[in-house]
């Protein structure tokens, strides 16, 4: 199997900057793990690393798809397979870098063989989400309490499906995820940036009035201008739907701005629940990119090929939790 490293983590812990600095140091490429991050002309909200940030690291799976277009998880595998495959053949460092966990699992595990659709059952949910979607997603929580912690109430085609396989199978989609474990697909190093909830939550809120200072009003009104629907699943996105909900009049700016953050930091606890969950042991912790985190990974990948003896990271790492040579992943819980 191929060697891939992977930095994951919340919105807003310094993801994407940790991953140019490290690419640069080790000579990797960037994929983005991202489900918004794909579409054209979604920057501002998706905090897409602009050309300033990319520091010319190549990049791939950013600005692939029209917003109107269906991004699955199905999909994103088979492009992150190809582009991984297109970085090993430069001999560079593939470099997964997102907070789209469920993407980064599917990756890593592929996906479980899911019941068939039926139309009927889909379009009966569908229904029911466009008269109250709120009240889906409890209707996960009450049936499948993994499944809704793990999706989170905006993400529409996921819930849907959840339910959708609930019914037509008699079990929780969770059941089908821990059946259907498989061996990883890629030797791969798992590392994610540590940082105080307090801290991650002040950094959430500046980022979000950085970015209604920056344009993402106009970016939505351009977006719409173009002829994308406002109930296009890419307008789902945390800080799109709020601004789409407040052109249409049911929120003022400032309503729009304090959703917004509290969406994000919503995300980001779930996201924190999630990586602490699933990958217990196997997950390092380091230090923000501020306090030397490139470092830190460069010296745990070093560890995990088995060229650097383990104190070098453990010296630098404050949140280092685990260091094992070579560790291979685990099947998912």
């Amino acid at each position: 199997m191929e060697d891939i490293l992977i930095i994951m983590g919340p919105t807003g812990s310094g993801k994407s900057s940790l991953g140019v600095s490290v690419a640069e140091r080790l000579g990797g490429e960037i994929v983005s793990a991202d489900a918004f991050s794909v579409y054209r002309g979604m920057d501002i909200g998706t905090d897409k690393p602009s050309a300033q940030v990319q520091r010319g690291i190549p990049h791939h799976l950013l600005d692939i798809l029209d917003p109107t277009q269906p991004f699955s998880a199905g999909e994103f595998v088979d492009a992150a397979d190809s582009a991984i495959k297109d970085i090993l053949r430069r001999n560079h460092l593939p470099i997964v870098v997102g907070g789209t966990h469920f993407y980064i699992r599917a990756l890593l595990f592929g996906l479980f063989p899911s019941p068939p659709r039926i139309p009927d059952v889909r379009a009966g949910l569908e229904l029911d989400w466009d008269q109250d979607s709120p009240a889906v997603y409890q209707r996960l929580a009450a049936l499948d309490p993994e499944a809704a912690t793990r999706i989170g109430p905006s993400d529409r085609q996921r819930i849907l499906r959840a339910l959708e396989v609930r019914e037509i199978s008699g079990e929780p989609i969770s059941t089908h995820w821990h059946r259907h474990q498989k061996a990883p697909r890629y030797n791969a190093l798992l590392t994610a940036p540590h940082r105080e909830r307090s801290d991650l939550y002040v950094k959430i809120d500046s980022r979000v009035d950085e970015m209604f200072a920056g344009g993402l009003i106009e970016e939505v009104e351009k977006i719409l201008d173009s002829g994308i629907p406002r109930n296009a699943h890419s307008l789902k996105a945390i800080g799109y739907r709020q601004i789409v909900d407040m052109l249409s009049g049911c929120l003022n700016r400032d309503e729009a701005i304090e959703q917004t953050k509290r969406s994000s930091r919503k995300l980001a606890k779930r996201q924190l629940t999630w990586l602490r969950g699933d990958w217990e042991g196997q997950l390092h912790w380091v230090s923000p990119l501020e306090q030397g985190g490139a470092d830190i990974v460069c010296d745990l990948w070093s560890y995990f090929l088995g060229t650097a003896p383990p104190e070098e990271a453990e010296n630098r790492n404050g949140h280092e939790e685990r260091t094992t040579h070579r560790q291979p992943l685990g099947s998912i819980r």
